[in-house]
Formats: structure tokens, sequence, C-alpha cells
């Protein structure tokens, strides 16, 4: 079983990429963003651990971390902030290596792909089989934040500013989907490089 980072800014159409391969392959797919929703559930060592550092006022009326309340807190200081990262990203490493044990060991997926903005600067560079870029060029991925999530060009600045370059996601992946122009296309480069080792349905 392959084990496939796919990373790349804001905009370039990783979900979309991501429901294609869903539909057509045989694999598991997680999104890190959901997994750090996951680590955070109450009762968790994680939950435990933000608690502690953060205070029981980031709590909902239910006992679970409200993720407003703490992106307010932790936002406003970069020390907190980064206190904060490494609590959660050692957790969602270990429960996404703990997914991809539990797959190996049903043995029905033929793919594992983790999806993040953050997987380079995370180091799974060391961890998964091979990273994907999806590149979209800036024009694209502009259009596509203003039309779908309604951001603003401040909004849409201050988000590209602080992710990687495409310079630095080409350096640190193995494969480059490009994803600027129909989706077909798209589609086409990733059966390209997954003929070689699965099946499609």
């Amino acid at each position: 079983m392959r084990f496939i980072g796919i990373t790349g800014g804001i905009g370039a159409g990783k979900s979309e990429l991501l429901c294609y391969i869903q539909r057509h392959y045989r694999c598991e797919i997680y999104l890190a963003d959901q997994a750090a929703h996951e680590v955070k559930q109450a009762g968790t060592a994680c939950y435990r651990q933000l608690v502690e550092l953060l205070g029981r006022d980031i709590l909902d009326p239910r006992g679970e971390i409200d993720r407003q309340r703490m992106a307010e807190r932790i936002f406003a200081s970069s020390d907190l902030l980064e206190q904060v990262n490494h609590i959660i990203h050692p957790a969602v490493k270990e429960y996404l290596l703990n997914r991809l044990k539990a797959a190996r060991v049903k043995g029905e997926a033929e793919l594992f792909f983790v999806e993040a903005a953050l997987l380079v600067e995370c180091g799974y560079g060391g961890l998964v089989d091979e990273m994907w870029y999806i590149y979209a060029d800036e024009e694209t991925r502009r259009r596509r934040l203003s039309q779908s999530r309604g951001y603003s060009g401040e909004r849409i600045d201050q988000i590209m500013d602080s992710q990687l370059s495409e310079q630095a996601f080409r350096n640190a992946c193995d494969f480059v989907i490009d994803n600027s122009g129909a989706l077909e296309e798209s589609f086409r480069q990733i059966d390209r490089k997954l003929e070689a080792y699965t099946w499609r349905e």
C-alpha cells in the first residue's frame, strides 16, 4: 500500500482531486484538519494538554474545545500558537500513523492519502512514500477563492503570504499535478501516475 501526502497552496483544488481519487481507487483518505479535530475531542491527551495550557474558558457548554475561542487565544500570541502546534501536530501525526497501520492490517486499500497544506512544514516528507504537490497558478487560485469562499483580495494576500512558495513546494515534492485548467486534465494526470501500481474501478 502506497502512503501518499497531498499538499499545495490554498485554492489549488486539492479537495476536488481527492474526491475523484476516492471515487475511482481503492484507498483511504484523511484530511489533517479533520484529524486535528478528532485529537482535540474531550478525553484525549491532546485535549487535556490544551485545556491545561489555555484554560477552561476555551470550552463550549458541552465541555468540548470551541475552535473559535481557541483561535482567538492563540492567534493573539505567537508564543501560545507555537506551544499549541507542539501539542497538536505530534498528536495528529500519531493519529494518522495509527490509521495507516490499521489500513495495512485490514488489507483492503491500495492507497493511503493524507492531505494538508502544512505537510512539508510538519515533516511528513520523511514518513510518506511520496509527496504530491497540487499546483494552480495564482490567478486561478485567487479567482476560485473569491468566487467559492467570498474572500477579499486582502484576505487572500494574507493567507498566500503565510504559505510556502511555489518553488518550495516543488522542491519538497516528488510529483506535481497542474490543476490550473479543466478538472478532466487533472484527472488524467492522476490516472497516469497511479496506473503503474493500482487498479481503477
